[in-house]
């Protein structure tokens, strides 16, 4: 998910592709119209226990692709030194507050229903629906998400006849039924909105206690896509959390101009291609990357060459298999990484490089580059995106804006 940033979403989101694992499509219907503008605060999550590896392991099922089995024991090894952690601290496995940098500790407030029942939702341009944790969700599968519970809604209606399900790489999968109900959002109000209520939610999900469902910001005929004229800017602000203006640019969030790129919309993401890329102060290769830009993602995945030659220039790094990535002592100097769009350039600062300590306490971080051979597309993911504006334009023909903006590292 998207944080320390604000986003211009003038509609849907893009991608790079080297493949055809792209993430699976949920198959509904939805309904709804509305038109205006918004400002969407997020609101950081105050427990979160980091886990580098788990991040690689969600975005493989979220494209689709069998987690490899040392990624899977990796994410295991990480989770039970966590756990480890947090007894030794504590005398019990809670949770504590994470550094504010980490990408994936925010999410958006929005109510449903009559009266307004509140979730904290995930905005999420990799995917193209609006899902939510329900009281149709088996008790097992909910560990301390908020619920929507529609029975208790006034307005409230089951979609007869309709659907909802998606596959994940490793067979797991959610599904239910879709209702419609009244949706507020960014102090926008969609009156008839579709909701798919879970009945059965992956355990990649129910891991993320502080996550009520996803919000969709990819193209689809999702109704969310009408609800404004989908102009949303995700600009860098840490603090507070990042923000989503809907239906219009902001002038004061970034600086210079904004560079704008076709998007390619085909299966639903924003994919678009980056001019080429450069570490640190060297030489920048004119080498195009297609990818998809991707706010439900915290890392960047690019071509194992250019990961590669970034943490060449990284003293002590090396990629982990006992850790899941590319790992380095989290005293060594990290160069900067830019990325082309366009003629413009944007850099993305080492202190977005260094995503965190591979557990709490540790010496060895995990970086915010890895490699996308395995996943099979390129993602520009929040290290990214929260270094930039970034303007996703749904009009036709789709574009996305990138432009610079200032930095508090």
């Amino acid at each position: 998910m998207v944080t320390v940033t604000n986003l211009v979403l003038a509609s849907v989101l893009a991608g790079l592709g080297l493949g055809s694992a792209l993430p699976p499509r949920i198959n509904t219907t939805n309904i709804g119209h509305g038109s205006g503008r918004a400002t969407l605060n997020q609101v950081r999550r105050p427990n979160y226990r980091f886990n580098g590896a788990r991040q690689v392991y969600k975005t493989y099922l979220k494209y689709g692709v069998p987690a490899p089995e040392e990624l899977i024991q990796a994410v295991a090894h990480t989770d039970a030194l966590n756990l480890a952690a947090a007894k030794r601290d504590t005398g019990s496995a809670a949770a504590t507050p994470i550094d504010p940098r980490f990408d994936i500790a925010y999410v958006t407030p929005v109510t449903i229903g009559t009266p307004p029942q509140t979730l904290q939702l995930d905005l999420d341009t990799g995917s193209s629906d609006l899902w939510v944790f329900s009281s149709h969700t088996p008790a097992s599968q909910v560990r301390g998400q908020r619920i929507y519970a529609p029975d208790k809604s006034t307005t409230s209606k089951l979609l007869d006849g309709h659907t909802w399900s998606i596959t994940y790489g490793d067979g797991s999968g959610s599904r239910g039924n879709v209702y419609t109900d009244k949706f507020t959002i960014g102090g926008v109000t969609v009156e008839s909105q579709a909701i798919e209520t879970a009945q059965q939610v992956s355990s990649s999900f129910t891991t993320e206690d502080a996550i009520d469902g996803l919000v969709g910001l990819g193209f689809s005929d999702n109704a969310l896509v009408w609800l404004i004229d989908w102009r949303s800017v995700l600009t860098h602000s840490p603090s507070p959390a990042g923000t989503y203006d809907f239906g219009f640019i902001d002038k004061t969030k970034y600086t210079g101009e904004i560079t704008y790129v076709p998007v390619e919309t085909d299966p639903g993401y924003w994919t678009f291609t980056s001019s080429g890329y450069g570490v640190g102060s060297g030489t920048f290769s004119s080498s195009p990357i297609t990818g998809i830009a991707d706010t439900g993602t915290s890392l960047v995945y690019l071509p194992t060459a250019i990961v590669t030659a970034y943490y060449r220039q990284v003293q002590g790094a090396t990629n982990s298999r006992s850790y899941g990535g590319y790992v380095f002592p989290c005293n060594s100097t990290l160069p900067a990484f830019v990325f082309g769009v366009g003629e413009a350039k944007f850099t993305i600062p080492p202190s977005y490089m260094n995503y965190a300590a591979v557990t709490d306490g540790s010496p060895t971080c995990f970086g915010g580059l890895q490699s996308s051979s395995g996943i099979g597309v390129n993602i520009w993911g929040d290290v990214a995106l929260k270094a930039a504006f970034v303007v996703f334009n749904g009009e036709e023909p789709p574009t996305i804006g990138w432009a610079n903006k200032s930095l508090e590292e």
